[in-house]
């Protein structure tokens, strides 16, 4: 059963630790995937390295620095002149924000680095983050404006709203 009553909200400070907190987990992550990937394959097998194995690690490394820097832009708090917090940043942690799909992102890459260190094919499942992009595109944007009514017949609108304003006064009368 849900609790009654107000929702419980985050504090500032709250929001700013748990910022730092996500923030150093999602390093460890990124190091550690990029450790294993140059362990395995720049160290262990130097000699089949090829051209693609260091373009792979240069793109995983850039989509790491742009949604690690993305998050801690928008994680940075705002401190008074006297050093009180002002405002923790953005919630990190809050579900269905840009946070949400950065860190997605994140473990995304760092899996499929992880895992191309078995096979290079495994870099085509990082294809899952366009088509993922697409689909949110879809839903949010370019379906339900497809799909929207168009505003060139107002009155054919009214004359259905006055009908189905009829028809529920009707209903309404025979109970």
């Amino acid at each position: 059963m849900a609790p009654k009553g107000k929702v419980g909200t985050k504090g500032k400070k709250q929001i700013h630790e748990e910022n730092q907190d996500t923030l150093k987990f999602y390093s460890r992550i990124i190091l550690g995937a990029n450790a294993i990937y140059i362990a395995v394959n720049l160290l262990l097998f130097y000699n089949s390295s090829s051209f693609w194995t260091w373009f792979s690690l240069m793109f995983a490394v850039a989509v790491y620095v742009g949604s690690y820097r993305s998050m801690s832009a928008m994680a940075k708090p705002a401190f008074a002149e006297d050093g009180s917090l002002l405002d923790g940043g953005i919630d990190l942690n809050m579900e269905q924000g840009m946070a949400e799909h950065l860190k997605d992102v994140i473990l995304l890459t760092a899996i499929v680095q992880v895992l191309s260190t078995l096979s290079s094919y495994f870099w085509y499942l990082w294809l899952l983050a366009p088509a993922r992009a697409l689909h949110l595109l879809w839903v949010n944007f370019l379906g339900p404006w497809f799909s929207a009514d168009s505003q060139a017949a107002p009155e054919e609108n009214e004359k259905n709203d006055k009908k189905q304003r009829r028809q529920e006064r009707r209903q309404m009368r025979r109970f």
